[in-house]
């Protein structure tokens, strides 16, 4: 086997890429390039009756769209998944001659056997396990089968599998790159099933074949799968081939701690990219659930690269990781804040995060792109995730709006002197030229200087004028968005509020 680290992600194309399968994969892709390594991809497709249309290519664009490309395996070309490396077929439905082969060559050895039980009997020889308190295990009733008996029940059209034959009271011992020494016994093992009566491998034949012919030698994969690892282990030595490093990752867990599951809440990954959380604080997210960069380390926002040079498995924890959506919305407003405004407006655009009612039935000038950027801009700081956008001030997005007409007023103020001040903002942004009002820093210039030490009595109309809200951004920043007419417009429109409310006092 090489020297050369090789890992490798396996998923089968049975639905969306689940977020601790991203993980699973970006461990393998991160261990093997801070390794200066290979990351293989294989598609596992030995169930064929969990199959589902195009999932296969839905995992590769997922993959490839949070930046973990593989060296060999499976890559998308305008939307169709190419094989790519020397080590192919890299899915496995194309490699069944290769497992029956090998299935044959185990059962000629006597180290796996024909089984012609039906699903009846073997119903029956659980429940009957089960009544008697007993782990329920094959019976290994069809192994005293003699070949010729084997093949007396094929030509008669009976179907069978293929078994492989567990050995007896032996310890199985390994150690696993994240958990140290486990150990496990042969009586607590099932003769598995290796060749289905499909044709089909299963599993446990066909990952041991794939990890030695891909020359993988490394596997990082969820800790549900160590109670296989024994039983690859028995194969690897029943071939006599080089035993793979294994590393088994802990749980990913809600917050009350229970196994995270669809039940409380999204888990497939377009989920999180379809809410406008960023592929680098996914990835940066998910890198954390685990791992961290070592004691007295603070740092935890990192880029793809930096994750690549820091990543270490010895420094992944053995418990369950807490799947925090909270830091989650805070490292995604981080990424959010970081980016310049125009590759954030790409974002905004390529994801669809445009296309909702509040902006479809906005005015033809507050859908354009400079408009829109304008938005962007003063929310960037606001946002936690890019669906967000718009939605915490759809004033921008509206002809007119409608408030109490007591909103206007500063504390005690009356409304003649609300108008006042609504008419002076009037005067002075409407003798402003254009070129003055595309810069934001010069409105907010001329406004605090108009409004002296008085701020509130001249800004707080002002804003609320523009939002008709009680919460808003500045209103320096809503006249740069709205522009010069929209802005004068909703001034006008205050002024005249004032005007036909008079107020007792004024």
């Amino acid at each position: 086997m090489t020297h050369r680290i090789r890992t490798r992600f396996a998923p089968s194309p049975t639905g969306f890429l689940h977020v601790g399968g991203l993980r699973t994969a970006l461990y393998s892709y991160l261990f093997a390039k801070n390794q200066g390594g290979d990351f293989v991809l294989r598609i596992e497709d030995t169930d064929q009756k969990r199959l589902v249309s195009g999932a296969t290519e839905g995992l590769v664009s997922v993959l490839e769209t949070v930046g973990l490309f593989c060296d060999e395996g499976f890559r998308l070309h305008e939307g169709i998944c190419e094989q790519h490396g020397n080590h192919g077929p890299y899915i496995q439905s194309e490699r069944l001659p290769l497992y029956q082969r090998y299935a044959n060559e185990l059962v000629d050895r006597e180290m796996a056997y024909h089984c012609f039980c039906s699903a009846e009997r073997l119903t029956e020889m659980r429940e009957i396990q089960i009544a008697a308190k007993r782990a329920p295990r094959y019976d290994r009733h069809c192994l005293s089968l003699t070949p010729s008996e084997v093949e007396a029940k094929k030509a008669a059209g009976e179907v069978s599998v293929i078994r492989f034959r567990i050995p007896d009271d032996r310890d199985i011992e390994f150690t696993d790159l994240i958990r140290g020494t486990v150990k496990f016994h042969t009586r607590d093992m099932d003769d598995q099933v290796i060749i289905k009566s499909d044709g089909f491998p299963t599993y446990h034949l066909a990952v041991v074949v794939d990890d030695h012919r891909m020359e993988i030698t490394h596997v990082i994969r969820g800790e549900e799968w160590l109670p296989s690892t024994p039983k690859h282990i028995l194969i690897y030595e029943a071939f006599g081939w080089q035993l793979t490093a294994f590393g088994h990752l802990p749980l990913l867990l809600n917050p009350d701690k229970s196994k995270l599951s669809k039940r409380q809440g999204d888990v497939a990954v377009e989920d999180y990219l379809g809410k406008g959380y960023l592929k680098e604080a996914l990835i940066n997210f998910v890198a954390l659930l685990g791992w961290n960069p070592g004691k007295g380390e603070t740092q935890e926002i990192f880029t793809l690269a930096e994750l690549r040079e820091k990543f270490d498995l010895a420094k992944v924890n053995k418990a369950g990781a807490v799947f925090d959506i909270k830091k989650l919305d805070w490292m995604n407003a981080e990424y959010i804040k970081r980016m310049d405004i125009d590759s954030l407006f790409v974002r905004l655009k390529t994801g669809n995060f445009l296309e909702k009612e509040l902006i479809w039935q906005a005015p033809d000038f507050m859908q354009t792109d400079i408009f829109l950027k304008r938005v962007l801009t003063i929310e960037q700081d606001r946002l936690a995730k890019l669906s967000e956008f718009g939605e915490q001030n759809p004033f921008f997005f509206t002809e007119s709006i409608e408030y109490d007409i007591d909103l206007l007023r500063w504390k005690e103020n009356t409304r003649a002197l609300t108008r006042e001040a609504l008419e002076k903002a009037r005067t002075i942004l409407g003798a402003l030229d254009e070129p003055t009002w595309g810069i934001h820093a010069e409105l907010e210039r001329v406004l605090l200087e108009a409004a002296g030490d008085k701020r509130g009595d001249f800004l707080w109309p002002l804003r609320v004028a523009l939002s008709g809200a009680q919460r808003s951004p500045s209103p320096f920043d809503c006249a740069w968005v709205l522009g010069k007419d929209a802005t004068l417009q909703r001034i006008d429109a205050a002024i005249r509020k004032c005007a036909i409310s008079p107020d007792a006092s004024s």
